[in-house]
């Protein structure tokens, strides 16, 4: 039988997703869904477009990653499992694998039903609701790959072997993802200020552009009554660290000029430093006004630590001023050069040592 993916019981999403009519449309890294499923043969109704970057999703099957592909453009009817022990009952996901797409307004990726010949078992109510913000370590950029690839393709994103979505599944926790490569907390790694995660972080998904998205709901306000975070994680400074090294960014609309400047000495210009520190402070409040009883904990490294100290001064001071307990900074852990991934980005065993850390942090939290 095909069943609507929105009638479908016993059925959890993960993500921050477009619900409209009788489809979901996945935005982010790590977004997808999970069954308990009892059956032969399962099939998913799916719909794809892009222009420049095809869209990737992973199968893992009773905790064990399976599978990953490409989506063909258009509306087809893909195979997920098929001659399966029609009496086992079996713990399935199917995940986003790449991140979302700014630069790409024809990409999507929507859910319309699902085919089989077996039935849909209650999954138990998650008592974590986890939510990770980041750039191009949270969309495990670079996680997958040999460590010669460079160039910048969906094939070198695979977010069920990243961190956050690890974290989530040590934790049983039902994981929201908002990351972009590049990004920073106050401008990309090339001193873009429109490229910063907090600009766009109370729409669904704001960091893509199109009439298609905005018609699936992409940049809607975020409904967080209905969702409302435990624990928010926020991975952001590896690019605004990067920005005080590159050149200024020019709107090429507008004409006007945006940098992070470096001192002649090699320090980071102060006033610089305070604008982006600000930035961060900013979206402090912001995070703690949409989700008011969660732990907030800001993170920084796997590619080093060069933020740290702008940072613990930054959610020291907000705690201060705000009287806040439940915010503080947490370092996650720098591996060895064996330890890389493609991109020069972190590898498989840096993203498992960053999951096991942040993990136990959070435990120790709740």
């Amino acid at each position: 039988m095909k069943y609507n993916i929105r009638e479908i019981p016993n059925l959890l999403f993960h993500g921050r997703n477009g619900f409209s009519g009788d489809q979901v449309a996945l935005f982010w890294s790590c977004s997808g869904m999970e069954m308990n499923w009892k059956g032969k043969d399962l099939f998913l109704d799916v719909e794809t477009d892009y222009e420049l970057f095809e869209q990737w999703v992973s199968v893992v099957l009773n905790g064990t990653h399976i599978a990953r592909f490409p989506l063909q453009k258009g509306r087809h009817t893909v195979p997920i499992l098929l001659n399966m022990n029609p009496e086992k009952i079996n713990h399935v996901e199917i995940i986003k694998d790449v991140q979302s797409q700014p630069t790409d307004d024809a990409t999507c990726l929507i859910l319309h039903s699902i085919e089989t010949d077996g039935a849909f078992l209650p999954i138990p109510e998650k008592s974590l609701k986890l939510e990770i913000i980041g750039d191009s370590i949270t969309s495990a950029e670079g996680a997958i790959g040999a460590k010669d690839e460079t160039d910048w393709l969906p094939f070198l994103f695979s977010a069920v072997r990243g961190y956050a979505y690890m974290t989530g599944q040590i934790l049983n926790a039902d994981l929201r993802v908002l990351s972009e490569s590049g990004w920073g907390s106050l401008s990309s790694w090339d001193n873009d200020p429109k490229c910063a995660l907090p600009l766009y972080y109370k729409q669904v998904c704001g960091t893509v552009g199109g009439q298609k998205n905005a018609l699936l709901g992409a940049h809607e306000n975020n409904d967080f009554e209905k969702w409302n975070a435990n624990v928010v994680v926020i991975n952001l400074g590896a690019n605004d660290n990067s920005a005080f090294t590159q050149p200024p960014h020019v709107d090429p609309v507008t004409g006007e000029s945006f940098q992070q400047r470096h001192n002649e000495d090699g320090t980071k210009n102060a006033e610089d430093l305070a604008r982006l520190q600000k930035a961060q402070y900013d979206f402090l409040c912001t995070v703690r006004a949409c989700n008011p009883n969660a732990h907030i904990l800001w993170c920084h490294g796997m590619l080093g630590n060069p933020l740290e100290e702008a940072i613990i001064e930054t959610v020291n001071h907000f705690c201060a001023d705000t009287g806040d307990s439940k915010t503080e900074y947490f370092r996650l852990p720098n591996e060895p050069a064996d330890g890389y991934g493609a991109r020069f980005h972190p590898g498989l065993p840096m993203h498992k040592s960053a999951a096991k850390a942040l993990s136990e942090k959070i435990a120790s939290l709740l």
